[in-house]
């Protein structure tokens, strides 16, 4: 059984963590960190996992995190680099769903992120945790770098065309949209229910933290250089993530050929669905799972691809994701506690 500590429970991605691993098989969550919910039983405060997770949180500084065999990060950027050399040298591996080991520029990463970059060699190390596109290094890796939601959209929906150069790298389009969980759990006033319900806006046009990671991870796909425009939109909805990314032909090829490069590259993926040209997903068809679906379009057959893509922010972008990940770092079947239908309605 893996022994798992959470740093970092009281968010979303925390509570979506412990849901998950609550009806993991081979796991038991040993310690969950809450400076300000010391001694709280988890279950008080979220009810949905009572009589799944019995034990309280704990402040950081009483937490034996070194007991555990893996350490999820659910916290702001920054927690786990300042935490992962104690860890590691006491052979814990650290799997973290913020930014500190997404990004190996380490300029880069204080540019977007406002902090210095607290251990460069661990980092260097880091396994780029997208299981579809990097499973080898994962499986090796004693820290990961969870993926942020919207790259994991856009990577996903874009390498099967970047890989075959059938479209122009440098002048690409995501026109992304994600529930209002995707900024977490915390007071603001624009995500207050009377502030975010029936609106809809877009934000960080003129720049966002994912960003520079997707064209990172994009740059790695092909020789040309990446040339992308991200716009994030908050939709009013609690949870849900849907990507439209455009992208313009430079080959001679078919529709049915279109198809085949992401049948062909997602065939034996359990977490990515193919659907049928010219299909339509929705955001609830993957909600509360690890499944991401994507679709082809080609409008009046013209030069221009657009690729849908669908998935649960909380899940396939974050807590399932890292679940995925630690199932490949410990040997165990990749989709073991995350084969959970979609919630519908």
């Amino acid at each position: 059984m893996i022994k798992v500590g959470i740093v970092g429970g009281t968010g979303y991605t925390g509570v979506e963590l412990l849901r998950l691993l609550a009806m993991h098989p081979e796991a038991s969550v040993q310690a969950v960190t809450s400076r300000k919910e010391d001694g709280m039983p988890v279950s008080e405060m979220f009810p949905s996992l009572r009589g799944r997770v019995d034990i309280p949180f704990s402040a950081p500084e009483k937490a034996v995190l070194t007991d555990c065999d893996v350490v999820f990060f659910a916290t702001p950027h920054g927690v786990a680099m300042a935490q992962a050399p104690e860890l590691l040298a006491a052979g814990v591996k650290v799997i973290d769903l913020a930014a500190d080991f997404r990004l190996q520029d380490t300029a880069v990463f204080e540019k977007w992120y406002k902090i210095p970059h607290s251990c460069p060699e661990i980092l260097k190390e880091a396994a780029y945790g997208l299981v579809e596109l990097n499973r080898d290094a994962i499986r090796k890796a004693r820290v990961v770098g969870n993926p942020g939601c919207y790259p994991t959209t856009m990577q996903l929906g874009l390498h099967p065309l970047l890989k075959a150069g059938v479209i122009d790298p440098s002048h690409l389009i995501a026109d992304c949209k994600s529930g209002v969980s995707g900024a977490g759990r915390k007071a603001e006033v624009a995500m207050l229910f009377s502030e975010a319900a029936d609106n809809f806006k877009a934000y960080g046009v003129s720049g966002h933290r994912h960003l520079p990671e997707t064209v990172a991870q994009l740059s790695r796909m092909t020789d040309g250089k990446i040339g992308l425009i991200f716009t994030p939109h908050l939709v009013p909805m609690i949870r849900g993530m849907h990507s439209t990314l455009y992208a313009h032909l430079t080959a001679d090829v078919g529709n049915e050929a279109l198809q085949a490069l992401f049948e062909d590259a997602y065939r034996d993926e359990p977490f990515v669905d193919v659907m049928p040209f010219g299909s339509h997903p929705d955001t609830r068809s993957t909600r509360g799972s690890n499944m991401l679906r994507i679709a082809l379009h080609r409008p009046d057959d013209g030069p221009t691809v657009v690729v849908l893509v669908v998935q649960d922010n909380l899940v396939k972008g974050a807590a399932g994701q890292a679940v995925q990940c630690m199932n490949l770092m410990f040997g165990l079947d990749e989709t073991a506690g995350l084969m959970h239908v979609p919630l519908l309605p």
